[in-house]
């Protein structure tokens, strides 16, 4: 090669070198600023002053990529048009025609709209969010300015479902340009601080999900089922309500999730659990995409029977019921938006002429899904169809579009509509004319949209509270299928969650079907109701739902169902034989009316009645030997006590008082001393009688009848003083005995003060034991009739009497111990009456011929 080629590939290269240097020079000079990636396009856009922005999935699949990742990827390629994306669609342009065509609304401006197809895609979302924000157009700028631009709409419509709405309020979010959803329900979104820009026209699932557990509660389903989509709004939806279900005192058996693209083993899965558990009762948060997985899977495995409970993504959609072609879901209940009405909106939904004139690609896809055929210039691959007229009718034809059971879905777009137009009414301080001149902002329009308060053309009111959520109401829709077999969406009651708790949740009186088109309302518990009487006692290891029912133990009652604790009656009641009521326990005491107190009342009269026969007798035959020879006063004085003692017993008879407790044990302890002190008296006169027989005693001048008088006087008074003593420190007192008996109440008297009810038996007893010695030592003294020896036998008895009495009395129960106390009392009464008086009695009456002084003396005995 010579020196001059050299040269000249030299000059070349540097010529190259140049023109690429000053080709980067003018590009530095110039800068451009596009959006990255490929331009987004939108499916529907008309011109206006203030353009809205709308994002719904007017398809529903896409194409398959087989991404080689030598090439850029082509766009995503949108297949299957959906017909509810595309009535979305439809409502924004009746919306915006409505407000274009209004004197009082924003007048003097119209409104235009860039409407995306996000294809059923949460990227392709973020796409066309990013391209509704900056736009396509490529911009030159200056060198030192930075790369921004006003946004391109003011406001944006939809999504549809939550995970889209979560990713395009993340990517817009802090441009805030607002974005309004008409179905997104998720919880979440309510979070201002991740979302700062989003606000919706449909009610918050933290309501739907608290008043889906109201409504399980409401039908006693304590033992549910769970299945939810595997995305934001199923799993935010079911946390909520198990959280709230609990809080009721709902038990879930199982929870599950399912997505559309789950292999085939993971939908076994939940087939099998389904199949293995024992709940009658299924609560969804679930898509209808879902839902159709599992209808055909329940068909498939023949589960059938089963209480759907469903939320407002499908229990009023007529696209599901029709797909319910084995009708596994007949019966279920759940939650919807409640119904609206739009005037106008069906009939402009409906009119499909005009969208024949235009040659948008979408409009013919759309004519040929409609009524199934095929335009001659039809990129369309079906074949075998019917060629297109573009006059066909709508009227001849029944599907998905003609359908207006969303029309409450409807209402919220066109309430969000509303909401922009109103917010910039205000911020454009519109009268008959606006202020064009204002410089409108997004972040200024999302908070004159987070304040207006406007009521639409149908009367609703339309609001955001601080969440940008709107007030909580839903109609409790019911699945009644008659003979027909078409299902109609019954509204059966309804949810208002801005009312008190024990009145958000109110149902109609009307008649409900249930699975399997059942009139009767299905059961699904773990355990059934525990009945009154009864407790709740949960099974080990298993759910609170789930539990044993224990009877109440004696005293204690439950008059409730399903209670977890039995109360304790009060004192003075008692448990009854179902253990679920307190009654008042029966009071005992001993009664003249029961047979014991009756023998007791007739042994103590016919006591009484004895001793006043003997008095009778001695006081008729008083001057005879037997009676004078015997102290006749000191017998009489006896007789008086005795009679007092028979009677002191019916004391102790009756309904115990204050008067009768002080009465009984006074009475009784004055009256024995008063007894034993005459037979005391008694034996003294015997013991002195034959001392002073003896030369030389005058020992019976110190114990005359003044002396002997006295000495009863004097033993009586000491008692008298004990008992005072007694009623002034602590004196007996009715008492209700509980412990005894659990179910009765012992009506007794208590002592009051224990030292002076033993002290007043105590000096009885000593007395009693001094009696005993004394007539003792005189039962051998020389007499034909001895008195020593029936009052040595009658004291005998007497002591024998009350020695048993004592053990007798603290073993007896009750009324039994009072029987004890009064037996004692006549026992010992009866001794003493028939020791010393009947062998008298029986001398005067039946031996006269003995009744003579010789006799007495013993003179007449020997021969």
């Amino acid at each position: 090669m010579t020196s001059t080629q050299r040269w000249a590939k030299r000059t070349w290269a540097l010529l190259m070198l140049l023109l690429v240097a000053s080709v980067y020079v003018s590009l530095t000079e110039e800068p451009m600023c596009r959006r990255r990636g490929d331009p987004e396009n939108p499916l529907l856009s008309k011109d206006g002053d203030i353009m809205l922005g709308g994002i719904f999935s007017i398809h529903e699949k896409w194409n398959d990529r087989q991404d080689t990742y030598m090439h850029k990827p082509l766009p995503l390629h949108c297949t299957s048009l959906n017909f509810r994306g595309f009535q979305y669609a439809q409502v924004i342009l009746f919306a915006i025609d409505e407000i274009n065509n209004s004197t009082d609304l924003l007048p003097g401006i119209s409104l235009g709209y860039k409407i995306y197809d996000a294809c059923a895609s949460i990227a392709k979302g973020v796409r066309v969010a990013l391209a509704l924000a900056n736009g396509n157009d490529v911009a030159f700028i200056p060198s030192e300015a930075p790369c921004t631009r006003p946004a391109l709409v003011q406001a944006i419509m939809g999504e549809t479902f939550s995970s889209p709405c979560m990713a395009i309020s993340t990517a817009i979010g802090p441009f805030n340009i607002p974005l309004i959803s008409h179905f997104a329900t998720c919880a979440c979104l309510s979070d201002k601080t991740k979302y700062p820009s989003f606000l919706r026209t449909i009610p918050s699932d933290y309501y739907q999900s608290r008043a889906l557990a109201q409504l399980v509660k409401y039908f006693g389903w304590t033992w549910v089922g769970a299945i939810r989509t595997n995305d934001d709004y199923g799993n935010n939806g079911m946390a909520t309500f198990i959280e709230t279900a609990q809080q009721l005192g709902i038990c879930l058996e199982y929870s599950v999730s399912v997505f559309r693209a789950d292999p085939p083993d993971k939908i076994q899965q939940i087939i099998d659990i389904i199949k293995a558990s024992t709940s009658k009762v299924i609560v969804t948060f679930i898509s209808p995409t879902e839902l159709y997985v599992l209808m055909h899977e329940f068909f498939y495995h023949n589960l059938t029977g089963y209480q759907w409970v469903g939320t407002e993504a499908w229990i009023f959609d007529s696209e599901t019921a029709a797909r319910d072609s084995h009708h596994i879901l007949d019966g279920a209940i759940g939650l919807s938006i409640p119904k609206a009405h739009v005037s106008g909106m069906r009939e402009f939904m409906l009119d499909v002429k005009p969208l024949n004139s235009s040659r948008n690609e979408l409009f013919t896809e759309f004519w040929e899904k409609l009524f199934d055929c095929k335009f001659k210039y039809s990129k369309s691959s079906s074949e075998n169809q019917r060629e297109c007229t573009g006059h066909e009718d709508v009227t001849e034809v029944q599907n998905t579009f003609t359908d207006m059971s969303l029309m409450p879905i409807f209402y919220n777009i066109y309430k969000g509509v509303y909401a922009v137009a109103h917010a910039l009414h205000n911020i454009l301080n519109c009268n008959n004319t606006c202020n064009k001149k204002v410089q409108l902002d997004p972040f200024m329009i999302l908070q004159h949209i987070k304040k207006i308060r406007f009521t639409t053309k149908e009367g609703d009111e339309v609001y955001f509270n601080e969440n940008g959520d709107p007030s909580a109401k839903y109609e409790i829709i019911n699945w009644q299928s008659p003979e027909n077999g078409i299902v109609d969406f019954v509204a059966v009651g309804l949810y208002d969650a801005s009312l008190p708790a024990d009145k958000q949740l109110s149902l109609q009186n009307k008649s409900l079907f249930w699975a399997q088109n059942s009139q009767q309302v299905p059961l699904s518990v773990c355990s059934e109701k525990c009945p009154p009487g009864t407790r709740k006692v949960l099974q080990k290891g298993k759910p609170v739902c789930c539990y044993d029912c224990l009877r109440c133990a004696e005293g204690e009652i439950s008059n409730i169902t399903d209670s977890i604790t039995c109360l304790r009656c009060d004192p003075e009641f008692w448990s009854n034989e179902r253990r679920d009521a307190c009654v008042k326990k029966e009071t005992e005491f001993l009664s003249y009316k029961e047979i014991m107190g009756a023998l007791l009342t007739a042994a103590s009269l016919f006591g009484t009645c004895m001793t006043a026969v003997v008095a009778f007798i001695f006081f008729r035959y008083r001057q005879t030997p037997v009676v004078r020879a015997n102290n006749s006063e000191l017998s009489f004085l006896l007789l008086f006590s005795l009679t007092l003692c028979f009677l002191c017993s019916l004391t102790f008879i009756g309904r115990p008082s204050e008067w009768s407790c002080m009465l009984r044990h006074t009475t009784f302890g004055i009256t024995f001393v008063l007894c034993i002190s005459c037979v005391l008296g008694k034996t003294i006169v015997v013991l002195m009688a034959f001392r002073a027989t003896l030369p030389g005693s005058d020992v019976m001048k110190y114990f005359g009848p003044a002396q002997q008088k006295l000495s009863v006087l004097g033993f009586t008074l000491i008692q008298v003083v004990i008992c005072i003593l007694w009623l002034t420190i602590s004196p007996p007192f009715p008492f209700k005995n509980f412990k005894k008996f659990k179910n009765k109440i012992i009506l007794e008297c208590a002592l009051g003060s224990a030292v002076g009810f033993w002290a007043v038996l105590g000096y009885i007893g000593l007395l009693a034991i001094l009696c005993f010695i004394l007539a003792f030592l005189a039962r051998k003294l020389p007499d034909n009739f001895n008195e020593a020896k029936f009052i040595t036998f009658s004291i005998l008895i007497f002591c024998a009497v009350w020695i048993t009495f004592i053990p007798a009395y603290v073993s007896s129960p009750g009324k039994f111990s009072v029987a004890v106390e009064i037996f004692a009392i006549l026992a010992s009464s009866y001794g003493l009456l028939i020791c010393i008086f009947i062998p008298k009695c029986y001398i005067i009456l039946l031996k006269p011929e003995e009744n003579t002084k010789k006799n007495m003396m013993g003179k007449g005995a020997q021969k």
